[in-house]
Formats: structure tokens, C-alpha cells, sequence
């Protein structure tokens, strides 16, 4: 994922430089990625970046007109219209298309970068005081792994840049280990690696002669918490008010802009509430090998409601012959933190960059809006691993339940975002830059401000409504929509819901009894009635057919099979079985081919 990329340290300049070297190159994934580094040897900063060219970052470092103040910037910053305005009038310019203005922005703010609003972290040296400070955005999700060592301080938007030049740390760390087999995720800014944190959420820590004087936050979840519950009709008029305001902020800037559409009420939302000129608006839906998709279905009706193009990227056989690829990459892109599934998410990012290299989505507003929990822990197949691994794998989840406690939307903003969306995002962000409205710091900080009668979908259906009339009337892919209620309506929805928990059932949650039940009548091809109709991809029939081979070469190979954690005759019998069509082992061999991989491409690698 595009980022920075350094260390901090009173070694030797030509040592540090070709450690910063090394560092920045495990970062350079695409061609169209731009870089750079800035040194600053009296104060022992050797920094580097990487951003895909064009983008909101791209160039850096940023220096006032003194040049004692240096910025060196990624992600994306999305301003308050008043916070610009009181800029204007200090006399300085602004260009909404690029970061230039942050710099000064961080020279007279004295709270910076509390005031700041998006996905971003930087680094800002003052060369006059002789300090740096290392940042991150409130909910952690340009993340920042570090590892402070004694004769220098690292930090990296990857943990790979880290790993290549601190050997030492390449090992499986064995508490987050478990959390990942437990949880999909690492959890409390822990990761994979032995001696690699991460940054957590908020964090703006200050360095002076070459070494770290305090690790502060700027921002704290009580500030949100504490506010006064509304009433629901009051809510319901703020959170219409802040969304009007905030969404224009995301559709502003240099780079072409396509629409990630689905048929929810998330992106439904924006089309509602963001009016296009016919056509300026390409829009795009991710389908699969079986039939239009839900979301297919419902997109390219909204699409033509809103007088927008709208295309399929389709996910079938082009992507199975291209599987091993996609799959190793997307581990070592995202150093391990999502399972090859998301393999898939890697694909058609490549393909949406094509449409236009910025994506606008629907992101984290069922988790905010309706305080969606999209993780939680569980249990793998008896006897796969080591016992040694399942105490590890317990502890997560009692580590699980104590997240749970406090306020439900800390949870999903501050906990749930920057450990387990991370993960999908960080691999996104390689092709395309990413944005969603639905974690806008003034939007989050309204919500916050619910009642608990208000956190269904009847919210989002009136803010449609309110915002396009016929938007409200198509039904979403859960068979929701405005007005028209009866009998019909009902049973409409209550058979998508019946296809939705079908195809669930038949891909990833079909029970071994029934399994083999399936496999039995496998020559009618019964998959065929359930599957697509929600989801584009389907890896229980894809690992069982188009990529037998592939897993077993993979997960029996002997290398995969001698991992101190694994069971290798419950592996080797579970591969097997799922191959044969006895059994659904799907959730098992993503995680053990994740595990695997990170050896391969990290633990393992010289």
C-alpha cells in the first residue's frame, strides 16, 4: 500500500541510507507508483515514500516557504469548508486537488493533526526546534508498523520494509498467530511478526536527537462518547444534515472518479444524495460465473435511474487460471493480514483502476450506521492444530469479549476498522485509491449521537427517500425500499433472504452431513440453484474443481505439512475429503494457505 517509509537513528548516514533504500524498494509494487527520499542527518531522520503518481500525495516531501517545516504526507485529507475559509484568510493558498496546503496547515496549527479528516499518516519535522512527529488518522487505517530497535527507531506503511532489514524479527509471532486462526485479524495493534507493532489509532509521536521522547494521542473516544443521546427525530434531522454537508468533500479532487455500486442501501445513499450530470459517473458492480449477482441486478437500475453507465467486472474463469498469482500476492501485499480469499478483491481492483483510479463506496456504513460487528471468533476443524496453537486460539477469544465492552460504535471505528478492514483496504489501495463518506469525522461524531431505537435500516431508507424519491422505490438486494408495503413486498423479501442463507449454506457454511449428501447427487449440479445470486465468488466448489490441484500441491506439500502448529494427518485428511466433495473444509485451507504464504514469503525468505 502506498505510504512511508524510514528510520530514526544516530547510525552512520551511508548505513541508514542504504537501509532507507532497501526499506522503500519492498514498497514499489506498481509501476505507476512515484518515490522519493528526504534526509535530515543532524537529526537523524532518513525518510521515504511511495504514492501512486497523480494521486493526492503525490509529490512529496512538502516545505513552507522557510523550508524549516518538512511534510512528508500519504494518504488522503478531506478538509472542513470552515477550517479553509479561516486558511484563505491568513493569506495562503489553496488547490483542493493535492496536499500542498498541509504544510502550512501543520505550521500554524498547534493541535495538528487533530484537525485533520481522512485516511493518512506523515511525518512532520519542525528543523528549527529540532523535532519530528510521526502521525496517523483517528481510526488507524493508514497503518503504521514500527519496531524500535536499539540503535534506531523504523517505521514502515509495511511490515515487509522492516523485515528486510531486521532478519531478526521474521518469526511467527505465537499470540498473533492465534488471534489471526481465531479472529481472521491480529488484534490491540499486534501483528504476525514477533517484535512488529502497530501504531495505534490517533498517534502523534514526537522524536528529538534521533530518539523518541513521547508517544501521545490526540485524540480519545470519550470526546464522542460523552455527547448527549437525541431524541430520534432529532437525530435522524442532524445525521441528514452532516451527510449533505460532508459528502461533496469526497467527490472532489483531480482524478477521475468511478462508482463502486452495489445493491445496498450504503452506496445507495450517495447516488441519492450526490446529483451527477448524465454520464459523468461510470459506475460498477463486481459479478460472478453463475448469473447477475444481486448486486449486478439492483446497480445497474440505480445506475440508469441516475443516467450513469454501469459495467460488470466479472470474477470467473480469467481469475481460477490465475489463481497461485493473485493469491500469493495478495499475502504479500497485505504482509499477511487478510486470507487468500480476498485474492479475488485483488483482481478486480486492478480491473476498477482501469474504469478510473479512484473508487467512491458504500464502506463501514452498515458498521457505523447500524453498528454491524464484521468479525468475531471462530472455531476451526477438530484436530487441525496443535494444542499449543488452541490455547493461543482461546486466549483471542477471551481477549475478543473484553473488546466488546464500552461503547459499541468504539468498537466498530477504533477496534473492528483498523484491525480487521484493514486488511481488505491495504490490498485495495495498491491498485486505486479508496473512499467512502461513511468514516468522515463529522459524520462518525453524529452517529455517536444515536439512539438505539435508530440503528436499523429505517434510517438509511428515509435518508434515500429524502434524497431521490425513486432511488427510495428500488428495492435493495435484500428486497428493502421506501413506500409499497404488503404481502408481496414481504414475500418478495423473505425469499431473498431464503436465497441469501441457501448460497451461504451451500458455499462456506455447508455442514459435513450435507456435503455428502451433495456429493452424492454431485451429477445434478445442485450448486447451480443457489449459488451467485448474492456473492461472485464461491471457493468451496472452486477448491473442490478448478483449484484441486493447486491446494493440494500447496497444503500437502511437505514443507506446509512440517509447521509446528499444524496436524499434518488431520490436514492431509481434510484436503482430501474436500477434494472427494465428502466434506466443506473451505474456512481451513484459507487459513492454513494464508499461514503458509507468510512463511513462504517472509518467515522463509532470505
Amino acid at each position: 500500500m502506498p505510504g512511508i517509509v524510514g528510520l530514526i537513528t544516530r547510525m552512520a548516514r551511508e548505513q541508514a541510507e542504504a537501509q532507507l533504500g532497501v526499506m522503500l524498494k519492498r514498497m514499489l509494487h506498481e509501476p505507476d507508483y512515484a518515490s522519493g527520499t528526504w534526509t535530515d542527518e543532524a537529526q537523524g531522520i532518513y525518510v521515504g515514500w511511495a504514492a501512486r503518481k497523480g494521486s493526492f500525495a503525490d509529490p512529496m516531501p512538502l516545505r513552507n516557504e522557510k523550508g524549516d517545516w518538512v511534510l512528508v504526507f500519504s494518504g488522503e485529507e478531506f478538509p472542513d469548508p470552515d477550517l479553509i475559509q479561516e486558511f484563505k484568510r491568513h493569506g495562503h493558498q489553496f488547490e483542493n486537488h493535492g496536499a500542498s496546503y498541509l504544510v502550512h496547515f501543520a505550521e500554524e496549527d498547534k493541535q495538528f493533526p487533530a484537525n485533520l479528516n481522512g485516511r493518512f499518516h506523515g511525518l512532520l519535522i519542525d528543523r528549527a526546534r529540532g523535532t519530528a512527529k510521526l502521525f496517523n488518522d483517528r481510526y488507524g487505517m493508514h497503518r503504521i508498523y514500527y519496531h524500535e530497535a536499539r540503535d534506531a527507531f523504523y517505521f514502515a506503511a509495511e511490515a515487509k520494509s522492516i523485515l528486510a532489514v531486521r532478519p531478526e524479527l521474521r518469526s511467527v509471532d505465537a499470540h498473533g498467530l492465534g488471534e489471526f486462526v481465531s479472529c481472521g485479524c491480529v488484534l490491540e495493534n499486534r501483528t504476525l511478526f514477533h517484535g512488529l507493532h502497530v501504531m495505534p489509532p490517533a498517534s502523534s509521536w514526537t522524536f528529538q536527537n534521533a530518539s523518541i521522547q513521547s508517544k501521545a494521542n490526540y485524540f480519545h473516544p470519550q470526546e464522542w462518547e460523552e455527547q448527549t443521546q437525541l431524541e430520534p427525530e432529532a437525530y435522524y434531522q442532524q445525521l441528514k444534515a452532516t451527510f449533505s454537508r460532508v459528502l461533496p468533500r469526497y467527490f472532489n479532487g483531480r482524478e477521475r472518479i468511478g462508482m463502486s455500486l452495489t445493491g445496498g442501501l450504503d452506496t445507495r445513499m450517495i447516488m441519492a444524495w450526490r446529483k451527477f450530470s448524465p454520464g459523468s459517473l461510470p459506475c460498477y458492480s463486481f459479478g460472478g460465473m453463475f448469473r447477475d449477482c444481486q448486486d449486478v441486478v439492483i446497480a445497474r437500475r440505480v445506475a440508469q435511474a441516475c443516467g450513469q453507465t454501469h459495467e460488470v467486472i466479472p470474477v470467473g474463469q480469467e481469475f481460477l487460471a490465475q489463481f497461485p498469482r493473485y493469491s500469493e500476492r495478495s499475502v504479500y501485499l497485505t504482509d499477511g493480514a487478510i486470507d487468500v480469499s480476498h485474492s479475488a478483491d485483488l483482481y478486480i481492483n486492478e480491473r476498477a483502476a482501469k474504469i478510473a483510479p479512484v473508487r467512491m463506496t458504500g464502506n463501514y456504513g452498515g458498521e457505523v450506521l447500524r453498528r454491524v460487528h464484521a468479525f468475531k471468533p471462530v472455531d476451526s476443524a477438530p484436530g487441525l492444530f496443535t494444542p499449543e496453537l488452541l490455547k493461543q486460539v482461546d486466549a483471542a477469544k477471551t481477549t475478543y469479549r473484553g473488546l466488546l465492552q464500552g461503547h459499541p460504535l468504539s468498537f466498530t471505528a477504533f477496534k473492528q476498522a483498523p484491525w480487521h478492514h484493514y486488511g481488505l483496504l491495504s490490498l485495495e489501495q495498491t491498485q486505486i485509491s479508496l473512499r467512502s463518506p461513511f468514516l468522515d469525522n463529522q459524520f462518525v461524531k453524529a452517529v455517536f449521537q444515536a439512539p438505539e431505537s435508530s440503528l436499523d435500516n429505517a434510517v438509511s431508507l428515509r435518508l434515500i427517500g429524502d434524497g431521490d424519491g425513486k432511488l427510495g422505490r428500488i428495492r435493495t438486494d435484500r428486497g428493502l425500499k421506501t413506500g409499497n408495503k404488503g404481502l408481496w413486498t414481504d414475500a418478495l423479501r423473505n425469499f431473498i433472504e431464503f436465497t441469501a442463507k441457501a448460497e451461504y449454506a451451500y458455499d462456506y457454511g455447508m455442514p459435513q452431513s450435507v456435503a455428502r449428501a451433495d456429493h452424492a447427487l454431485s451429477t445434478l449440479h445442485l450448486e447451480r440453484l443457489f449459488l451467485g445470486r448474492h456473492k461472485f465468488y464461491h471457493f468451496r466448489i472452486w477448491y473442490r474443481d478448478a483449484l484441486a490441484k493447486h491446494v493440494q500441491e500447496m497444503l500437502l506439500d511437505p514443507r506446509t505439512l512440517s509447521r509446528p502448529y499444524i496436524q499434518k494427518n488431520t490436514l492431509d485428511t481434510m484436503v482430501r475429503r474436500h477434494i472427494s466433495g465428502t466434506h466443506n473444509y473451505t474456512t481451513e485451507i484459507h487459513k492454513v494457505m494464508t499461514l503458509e504464504l507468510v512463511h513462504r514469503l517472509f518467515v522463509d525468505a532470505k
